[in-house]
């Protein structure tokens, strides 16, 4: 029975998101993509900085070192930078869209 509840719901469960996804403006769908290539471009960065960090690490020994943690906590600041940013700019762009 649960199948047949399923089944019926799916196509309005898609509709109902058809017709939101179309609420966004061109302007809106452009910022969004702006946003997204932040957030890339910043995640890509602190994953070079973790990369370099943990190169700076020679030791196997599972403790990172204070030069290496530091580096790491650089990586964190821009990820998150980079994330608050993104969440900015899609912020500004839903409220112009309204």
């Amino acid at each position: 029975m649960a199948k047949k509840h399923f089944a019926f719901a799916t196509p309005f469960a898609i509709a109902a998101a058809m017709t939101l996804a179309g609420c966004d403006s061109v302007t809106e769908n452009a910022t969004e993509e702006q946003a997204d290539a932040v957030r890339d471009n910043a995640d890509a960065t602190a994953d070079a900085m973790e990369d370099k960090a943990d190169a700076m690490d020679t030791k196997l020994d599972g403790v990172d070192s204070a030069t290496e943690q530091k580096m790491e906590d650089k990586a964190e600041a821009v990820r998150e930078t980079g994330e608050t940013k993104a969440d900015a700019m899609e912020e500004k762009a839903d409220a112009q869209d309204k």
